[in-house]
């Protein structure tokens, strides 16, 4: 498995219908080109107000749009990591929901959220508390499995 960590949504502009009618700017057709080509999706977030970041809402906005919505039918693992016990549930519930109208199959039961990131962490940002690198890698495990057997029924 190979995990290539998108990193262009900060170039992505304010979701605008008016604009998307005239042509995706090329921020957009690269993030929907890059969805487009992964097997599988991996979904990130922060918790802010108990939901997920508002530059990953932009992206799915631009994403989910005619014609052929790439997020559609993918597999996807939904995470994230924040400083309290719960870590990013509400912000994973409230993603969930949204991938969910999306046609994304999401991973189901293995959802990988950090409770307590700050003492899992270290200065580098590396995952070094090994539970739970056990549960991301049968979490991994998991996701790549549903996309094979995606794949095989489709």
């Amino acid at each position: 498995m190979e995990i290539i960590i998108y990193e262009g949504l900060a170039d992505i502009p304010p979701y605008d219908d008016d604009v998307r009618a005239n042509g995706y700017p090329e921020p957009v057709e690269k993030l929907r080109s890059s969805v487009r080509a992964a097997d599988a999706l991996i979904f990130a977030t922060p918790e802010y107000n108990r939901s997920f970041s508002g530059v990953l809402k932009n992206a799915l906005d631009w994403a989910s749009r005619p014609p052929e919505q790439p997020l559609d039918g993918k597999p996807a693992l939904v995470t994230g990591a924040g400083p309290g016990a719960i870590g990013t549930a509400m912000a994973n519930y409230h993603l969930r929901q949204v991938l969910s109208v999306l046609g994304v199959h999401l991973l189901p039961g293995l959802e990988f959220l950090v409770g307590g990131a700050g003492a899992k962490f270290d200065a580098d940002l590396r995952l070094v508390d090994q539970p739970s690198r056990d549960f991301f890698t049968k979490s991994l495990a998991g996701l790549a499995t549903l996309t094979t057997k995606l794949r095989a029924d489709g």
